[in-house]
């Protein structure tokens, strides 16, 4: 444990070193006024680290900065706040002593000090900042546990809420994200689109291409989904098998159609070889779309059967195509000519 003391008079200074010294405490360092005090703790930032120290003892009466003023200054420091300070001092009166514990002073000694009391009341001091430094310890590691629990937690959340094949979000987050873009354009009176699509045939891919040649075609498709989709608020999701999910906040009918026609382009040109496919040579996509503007009473399950619909109808239709259909509580609706287009 390091110990200063700080006193004008090198008597002083002397004779409570060497009462230390003898009592075993090694690591003493002495400085004849606030100023060289000041520099040994870098209350001024003139050298690059600060001494460490556990407690001072310092005197009252000194010349230019007294003990009280280097007390309130030491204190004022939130590296320095800790250290317990006890005065040396000849002064005696009560309200001096006040003063002096005001400004941050834990203890004092009268001088010329008395040996045992000294040892004792430096013994008392250092168990004090002992127990105070572990307990800065203990906050410390609870803080980096709490930091690192928290991280870990973001973590989990974003993992929870991702597929585990293809990276993109799942069927949870698909729910969540659709049920709070519900509630803004109830709120806003904004319209919500949907995408609902599925890759054609993918059975038939699986038992001619085998299962790891379809995750890795899931993959693509999903990557090309979400590169395509590139609006921050938009939102990819795998909804489950080889059906994939595209909500479009804000998003008029018109909209979701060009996004939806987009995708179904991005697939088949990716190419990828489909000997089984009935609709073409590679893999190709079939896409329902649906658009709403939310209202009191409905829900987004009406959304997700009339995108689910429309989905069926394309693959009626011979697949590899984009169609379009409304909620039926929502018969204001009319089906615009971009619903019309094949590919």
């Amino acid at each position: 444990m390091s110990i200063l003391i700080i006193d004008d008079s090198q008597e002083s200074r002397l004779l409570l070193k060497s009462i230390l010294k003898a009592a075993g405490y090694t690591d003493v360092l002495t400085a004849g006024s606030a100023h060289e005090a000041f520099k040994i703790l870098n209350l001024d930032g003139e050298t690059k680290a600060p001494t460490p120290i556990d407690l001072i003892l310092m005197d009252i009466m000194m010349p230019e900065i007294d003990g009280i003023e280097a007390c309130k200054r030491i204190k004022a420091r939130e590296h320095l706040r800790d250290i317990p300070i006890i005065m040396i001092t000849a002064l005696t009166d009560v309200e001096i002593l006040k003063t002096a514990f005001a400004a941050g002073a834990m203890d004092y000694i009268a001088k010329p000090p008395n040996k045992v009391e000294l040892l004792a009341r430096v013994r008392s001091a250092l168990r004090l900042k002992h127990e105070m430094d572990a307990r800065k310890a203990r906050e410390q590691e609870l803080l980096e546990v709490t930091r690192q629990l928290e991280e870990a937690n973001q973590i989990l959340l974003r993992l929870s809420s991702l597929d585990g094949l293809t990276g993109i979000a799942n069927r949870r987050r698909f729910d969540e994200f659709l049920d709070v873009e519900w509630r803004r354009g109830l709120r806003e009176s904004a319209p919500l689109s949907l995408i609902m699509l599925d890759i054609d045939f993918f059975k038939a891919y699986n038992d001619a291409y085998g299962h790891q040649a379809g995750d890795d075609c899931l993959k693509v498709v999903a990557n090309t989904l979400s590169n395509t989709v590139n609006r921050p608020g938009d939102l990819v999701a795998r909804y489950g098998g080889e059906e994939f999910a595209v909500i479009l906040p804000r998003t008029h009918p018109e909209g979701a159609v060009t996004v939806a026609e987009l995708l179904r382009a991005k697939v088949e040109a990716l190419k990828i070889p489909h000997s089984r496919s009935r609709v073409s040579d590679v893999v190709t996509i079939s896409l329902g779309v649906s658009t709403v503007v939310p209202r009191p009473g409905y829900s987004t399950a009406a959304l997700i059967a009339a995108a689910d619909q429309a989905l069926y109808q394309a693959k009626q239709e011979g697949r590899n195509r984009v169609r379009v259909r409304y909620p039926a509580p929502f018969p204001d609706y009319t089906l615009p000519e971009s619903g019309k287009i094949t590919p």
